[in-house]
């Protein structure tokens, strides 16, 4: 620290008295920093501050212009912008749907379609499903005659996981976002489907080899088939499909048929009524809750012959179009 005591006599007598005679000359004369005094100050080191020279050129006029890639707007531009806005501040389609796809031209259906009609405020009413799951697990498992023959079909894992339908709502959910033109559910997360894949993980049934198309029959064309195959009269065939109103049989029939072949030791034909009851109500179900397709009985006309067809392929074809239909919105 610097030592300041004795300052006094070297510069002057003390603070508020004047200086020496020999003193004064040489030591300016000290004034009090008052407010004033420091204003003055400031004020002398603005003025101080250099001017710049006029003759400084401009820097902006210098700087060439830079082109940003970005198209002057027009007022035509901008009236063509505000015809696609509209008179609540979203924008004005000129075709699509409120909600739905803004371009038609590939879900070409969804006019028809029940998210459509949702996003209308028409709610439709819950879908019926359809679960068959208790039937298969009453019918219980074949006779011991007969599982070789199930066995060589290759389908005797449906015996096994058969579901029961325990929440329609998320059934209807998947439903309503199932797309006919793409085979998929259009999700939040992006569009999912239902694979070859999926089907054998779940039903463990063979999903390659020969694919049987099943076309759709006639009555008369039924009743023929039942009479060849399950190796019924013409006459019972003839009043089974009119009770079922069609080219069907009722489950319950079925049943019945089985229990009276494996009775009269017809295991072939018991082991066809068997089959046609198990895809009936796992592969092949459909609304009627009661009934089953004749047509499917073609596929074991040779038992041995069953086992190379595709049976996860055919489940996925009858499982689309059935999403197919569910999601068209007048279908109950």
């Amino acid at each position: 620290m610097v030592r300041t005591r004795g300052l006094r006599h070297v510069v002057g007598t003390g603070r508020g008295r004047g200086l020496s005679q020999d003193v004064a000359e040489d030591v300016p004369h000290r004034r009090r920093p008052t407010a004033s005094a420091r204003r003055q100050r400031v004020t002398q080191r603005v003025e101080d501050v250099p001017q710049l020279p006029e003759d400084v050129p401009q820097l902006a006029e210098d700087v060439p212009h830079v082109f940003d890639g970005s198209p002057e707007r027009t007022g035509a531009a901008d009236g063509a912008e505000s015809d696609r806005v509209a008179s609540n501040g979203t924008a004005a389609d000129d075709e699509g749907f409120p909600g739905g796809p803004h371009d038609p031209s590939v879900l070409i259906g969804f006019a028809d379609h029940v998210a459509h009609n949702i996003w209308s405020g028409q709610e439709r009413p819950d879908l019926k499903l359809v679960s068959h799951g208790r039937k298969v697990d009453k019918f219980g498992r074949p006779a011991a005659k007969i599982e070789c023959m199930i066995a060589a079909t290759r389908l005797d894992p449906l015996i096994r996981c058969s579901v029961i339908t325990t929440d329609p709502g998320l059934i209807s959910a998947f439903v309503e976002r199932w797309h006919r033109e793409t085979s998929s559910f259009h999700l939040l997360v992006g569009e999912v489907t239902i694979t070859l894949d999926n089907i054998s993980s779940l039903l463990h049934i063979l999903i390659t080899g020969t694919l049987h198309s099943f076309e759709l029959l006639a009555t008369s064309d039924a009743v023929a088939l039942l009479t060849e195959i399950l190796e019924v009269t013409p006459d019972e065939a003839t009043a089974k499909t009119r009770q079922a109103g069609g080219p069907h049989v009722r489950l319950s029939w079925l049943r019945d048929m089985y229990q009276s072949r494996c009775r009269a030791r017809q295991w072939v034909a018991a082991a066809r009524a068997y089959l046609l009851h198990l895809v009936g109500c796992t592969l092949f179900a459909n609304k009627s809750a009661t009934h089953v397709h004749v047509v499917h009985l073609q596929a074991f006309r040779d038992l041995a012959q069953a086992g190379t067809f595709s049976w996860g392929a055919a489940a996925l074809v009858h499982l689309y179009d059935q999403l197919n239909e569910a999601s068209q919105a007048p279908t109950r």
